[in-house]
């Protein structure tokens, strides 16, 4: 695990311990699918942060993994899960660099199995060697859910890492293979929704 990443991201969370807890995001709460049945869906919030919209899932049904780099984010993430009495989400301290997608038999925080989830969230956060992994850890009907930034956020912050900022129609063409049911680049935020396709034999 990146010390040097995990110390920046444990000092930011600790500056914030007073603030309430926040919301989960909108777009989440606007296109996740409803549980039906009594089978759980499994459900991943990816760079988690403090676990909102991890927890917002659990409450409505997954089975949810809660994956950051922050011992912090994630104690407060624990603290909140208790306070609600949840059980259907793991929370896993991972540093996203080491994150490989298997297979099969997937054992460590790190790893995460081939169309193994019905869900992933993803706000705030870029890492494009990651989109591989996201798109083969969705199971086939499964979909993504993401929002980050993009390079319009430089006129709001000059000095923010051009990096961690999505290109025009990035997001778009990196799941143009994928069934979209909602894209926005508007402002400085770039949302997008997308379903996997069915397996084909």
């Amino acid at each position: 695990m990146s010390t040097k990443d995990r110390v920046r991201w444990d000092e930011i969370f600790s500056k914030r311990q007073k603030d309430s807890y926040p919301a989960p995001d909108a777009l989440l709460l606007q296109f996740a699918p409803p549980v039906e049945g009594e089978e759980r869906p499994r459900a991943l919030d990816l760079a988690a942060g403090l676990g909102q919209n991890g927890l917002w899932l659990a409450e409505q049904g997954y089975n949810v993994d809660i994956m950051d780099i922050s011992r912090v984010a994630l104690r407060r993430a624990r603290d909140e899960m208790a306070l609600r009495n949840l059980r259907t989400a793991n929370i896993l301290q991972v540093d996203l660099d080491e994150l490989v997608l298997k297979a099969e038999d997937c054992p460590a925080a790190h790893e995460i199995c081939e169309n193994s989830y019905e869900l992933i969230c993803v706000f705030r956060y870029l890492k494009r060697s990651l989109f591989p992994v996201i798109k083969g850890a969705i199971k086939p009907e499964g979909r993504i859910i993401y929002e980050t930034f993009n390079l319009s956020y430089l006129a709001e912050v000059p000095q923010f890492n051009r990096d961690f900022l999505l290109e025009p129609h990035e997001l778009e063409d990196i799941f143009s293979d994928w069934r979209i049911i909602h894209h926005d680049e508007e402002g400085f935020k770039t949302q997008l929704v997308a379903v996997k396709p069915k397996m084909s034999f």
